[in-house]
């Protein structure tokens, strides 16, 4: 399971973050400050952290120079949205910036994408009782026997997997998945989840919401 530390000054943001990553199965870290995000990145392992860059005591460009130091890769997230500040965030080394305020949605999209990219994937995702998603090798397994899935319906799955109890729209489901603009038909998208959710067994948790999309119950 990777480990994400959260330097965030706001404790109402940070708290969203942290359950927001904790849903989508990361170990989440919270420091209110630079100065204290730096002694966690010194006292244990952490496979990316989130900065804000404007933090109390030492700023997030500083907590950056600890996590090059470490190998640590590096989101900016901030309400500092100029083109100048993106672009210096991302010559210091960061791998991705966003800007406040973002939908979780999006942040989690990002943070696999940059963990994947530094070669820190290959985490087991559980979906209790018995279900599991093995990210590294794209094995899902239901019970301890494997389930074979579509290259669509395993994306399905891991996006509902990483947004557990949130109601996603079916515009945004087709854009994530399919990497396309939605168009307004929504059967691609019907049949897709119909048949992954009866190959999983997922028929009363994975629900429909009436004019909004679907939702996957934890």
């Amino acid at each position: 399971m990777n480990k994400i530390l959260i330097a965030e000054d706001e404790p109402p943001i940070a708290n969203l973050i942290k359950t927001a990553l904790e849903g989508a199965g990361y170990r989440c870290v919270w420091a209110a400050d630079g100065t204290a995000a730096a002694d966690k990145l010194e006292s244990q392992p952490f496979d990316l952290a989130l900065l804000d860059i404007m933090l109390p005591r030492a700023d997030g460009y500083e907590v950056l120079e600890y996590c090059k130091q470490l190998e640590v890769p590096v989101i900016f997230l901030t309400a500092r949205g100029q083109l100048e500040d993106r672009v210096k965030g991302l010559r210091l080394g960061a791998e991705d910036y966003i800007v406040k305020p973002f939908e979780l949605m999006e942040l989690l999209a990002r943070v696999e994408t940059v963990l994947r990219r530094c070669g820190k994937t290959g985490r087991v995702l559980s979906l209790p009782p018995d279900i599991e998603i093995d990210t590294a090798s794209h094995v899902v397994r239901r019970g301890g026997q494997p389930v074979p899935l579509t290259a669509k319906e395993y994306d399905l799955l891991l996006l509902f997997t990483q947004n557990k109890n949130i109601a996603l729209y079916r515009d945004r489901i087709y854009e994530r998945v399919w990497g396309e603009e939605f168009l307004g038909d929504s059967r691609t998208v019907d049949l897709h989840i119909q048949r992954m959710r009866k190959k999983l067994g997922l028929e009363n948790r994975l629900v429909a919401v009436y004019k909004v999309g679907y939702r996957l119950e934890s």
